[in-house]
């Protein structure tokens, strides 16, 4: 932890707005730790969606202040799964071992100590087991962020028994097809894929001659862009987003919605081999 700059508690969940879950956690920190500057990542992760919320992590990670982290999707909330504290080089991630953490732990090089929330000391008086997020891991980031020696919040854990994440990698067929996934879908209707420009051009694929695209029962002919303005009326474009990967989208309308895609969906991109290349 860095002594020397205030303490920040970077928060995202699948809680919403709706209810008072998220004030209530604020609360809870900021009694704890008055002088923490918490940040709201998001609370809008799909309810459940472990994968969603990692995937929100990792993309936001490199932007947020060094300090603690607080990403909370946990539907397994109230059973044995464990609640855990990751220290990385510059700070620690408070989560579900569910495999919320752990891409963004990999992207931070990987832990140097991993602890069990286990110590009643660090936790509220709990009514329930259901809402843990307050009473047991927003304090564990508040205490932490105040310095608190992360073995006074339990047992270490052995790093290598911390739950995967699922990241789904594309896959190339010998004909120079790429078979991609939808990673996210942003409020635009853009679709995030799990590919970047180098991979397609190292799959073979001329780039520049545009590309076959097939997703949710759709074929289109999508054509590279730097803009979401340079696209034509109604035509289905790729883009680099502002993540470095490539996103599938429409000017000013729903690339989702267009061609019938949500996160997790397959998609195949396919085009004329680059000369020499694969395929």
């Amino acid at each position: 932890m860095v002594s020397d700059r205030p303490a920040f508690i970077s928060f995202l969940s699948d809680y919403g707005r709706a209810d008072e879950f998220v004030g209530v956690c604020h609360a809870v920190m900021l009694d704890i730790a008055p002088a923490a500057r918490i940040v709201d990542v998001t609370h809008d992760v799909p309810p459940f969606d472990v994968r969603a919320g990692a995937l929100t992590l990792v993309r936001a990670l490199q932007y947020l202040p060094e300090g603690v982290v607080l990403a909370i999707v946990d539907p397994g909330v109230g059973t044995e799964r464990r609640m855990v504290a990751v220290e990385v080089e510059h700070g620690y991630l408070v989560g579900p071992d569910n495999g919320l953490l752990a891409p963004a732990v990999a992207m931070l090089g990987g832990p140097q100590r991993v602890v069990a929330l286990e110590n009643e000391e660090f936790r509220l008086p709990a009514p329930g087991p259901t809402f843990a997020g307050r009473d047991v891991m927003a304090p564990a980031a508040a205490h932490l962020a105040l310095g608190l020696d992360p073995g006074r919040l339990g047992p270490d854990v052995d790093p290598a028994s911390l739950a995967p994440g699922i990241v789904p990698l594309p896959e190339v067929a010998d004909d120079a097809t790429v078979h991609a996934e939808v990673l996210w879908v942003d409020r635009f209707g853009n679709c995030q894929l799990n590919v970047d420009p180098a991979f397609l051009e190292a799959a073979g694929l001329d780039v520049a001659g545009g590309l076959e695209v097939r997703a949710g029962g759709h074929a289109r002919r999508a054509r590279f862009v730097s803009t979401f303005a340079q696209a034509k009326p109604s035509e289905l474009v790729v883009i680099v987003d502002s993540y470095g990967t490539c996103a599938l989208a429409l000017d000013r309308r729903s690339a989702a919605e267009a061609l019938g895609v949500r996160a997790g969906d397959r998609v195949t991109l396919t085009g004329r081999p680059a000369a020499g290349g694969a395929g």
